[in-house]
């Protein structure tokens, strides 16, 4: 953790910041595999996310750096950029991009960029640059867009300049989160409820499973081509356009049009899942947190045996946690195959949870997670007092 990022920001550019922002990270509490089947995820941002420093320079020109990787660079306005590789910068070169082909005025800026999000955890540090960016861009120069065009605008950069196929829901969730809320997203129609989520003497327990996620995107994308087909067998006979505008009732009477054993499972956890989402707002409105977490706990076994996209590192987490009588619930969350597992923690057991989940875990696996805890916090906004992390 950096002490003192104007300092930094001294450091790099030999003059101090005039401006500051964060931009969080998020983590799906419950509704996986859902925002691309136009049904209910619930997200909420977490403490965890991204810092960007900017200070204005004369030389029409928009430098990069950050304290967590050694690329740097610095391209001219309204050139036209390109992704260049893997480099972390090209999310914000995405995003100036946006503005610049949507006719937006830019000037030069130095721009200094510091995250806390263990990269690659699947916390979305990706959609937590590109939503500081736009942010700071639009605030920085007048651009007009309200908070809602914002997070299009930082899908569309994924989407397009990146060339990542994502829903909205990251965006969305590093955007419009709320402290102490959980954000219950139609992914179909962007309509959200924030849901109080007070969740008392329990913290939330991040588990990075440090596992390569090698297997996630070719899964992923299966899992989609899966879901389209079990859609197409059921409308046959329903007037739907998503599996999850039917609940779990109605597909049990319909379930025998999708032939396919495995097709017929997916669609299973889609349509539960989507279900789940609604009683666990409804647990969390009612401050019901014993509820909550056998509802986590049901979420992770429908992933792991109806949709098949967990593994022995998230499973180990969620058997370790269902012996502890300090915990409410855990699950996996994200796409799969490795990334993070969440738990509901008592706050004063926390230090002793991580030990013994560590423990247990590298006995499962062989190697050590890394073990984090987090509130749920506000949404992307501007920093006003010295920037202190």
């Amino acid at each position: 953790m950096k002490a003192n990022l104007q300092q930094e920001f001294l450091n790099k550019y030999n003059t101090r910041a005039t401006a500051a922002y964060f931009s969080p990270g998020r983590v799906n509490l419950i509704g996986e595999h859902i925002d691309y089947n136009g049904g209910l995820v619930m997200p909420c941002a977490i403490t965890f996310g991204t810092f960007l420093l900017v200070a204005p320079n004369k030389d029409g020109v928009f430098r990069f750096k950050s304290l967590n990787f050694n690329e740097e660079a610095e391209v001219s306005l309204n050139d036209e950029h390109k992704k260049s590789g893997e480099v972390w910068y090209n999310y914000p070169l995405g995003v100036i991009s946006y503005f610049e082909n949507e006719g937006k005025e830019l000037q030069g800026l130095d721009m200094l960029f510091y995250g806390d999000i263990p990269i690659g955890s699947g916390l979305s540090s990706s959609a937590s640059i590109e939503v500081v960016t736009s942010y700071a861009l639009n605030d920085l120069f007048n651009g007009g867009y309200d908070k809602l065009s914002l997070v299009k605008l930082s899908q569309n950069v994924e989407n397009k300049f990146i060339g990542v196929s994502c829903g909205i829901m990251d965006q969305f969730a590093v955007a419009f989160g709320e402290k102490n809320k959980a954000l219950k997203l139609d992914c179909n129609t962007l309509d959200y409820e924030a849901v109080d989520s007070n969740l008392g003497d329990y913290v939330l327990a991040i588990i990075n499973t440090n596992k390569p996620r090698k297997l996630a995107e070719s899964k992923y994308n299966e899992r989609v081509q899966e879901c389209q087909t079990a859609l197409a067998a059921l409308q046959q006979e329903l007037d739907i356009k998503f599996l999850c505008d039917i609940d779990t009732q109605t597909f049990n009477q319909h379930k025998h049009l999708i032939t396919d054993s495995i097709v017929q499972q997916r669609a299973q956890h889609v349509i539960e899942e989507n279900d789940r989402v609604k009683l666990a707002a409804k647990a969390l409105s009612e401050n019901n947190l014993a509820e909550f977490g056998q509802l986590m706990y049901a979420s992770h076994d429908s992933l792991r045996d109806l949709y098949e996209v967990s593994g022995k590192e998230l499973d180990a987490v969620v058997e370790y946690a269902k012996t502890n009588t300090d915990v409410a619930g855990a699950r996996m969350t994200g796409a799969g195959f490795g990334g993070c597992a969440i738990a509901l923690v008592k706050g004063n057991a926390f230090d002793k949870f991580s030990q013994d989940v560590t423990a247990y875990y590298t006995d499962k696996v062989g190697y050590a997670p890394s073990v984090y805890s987090s509130l749920i916090g506000d949404g992307v906004g501007v920093l006003n007092e010295p920037v202190k992390s």
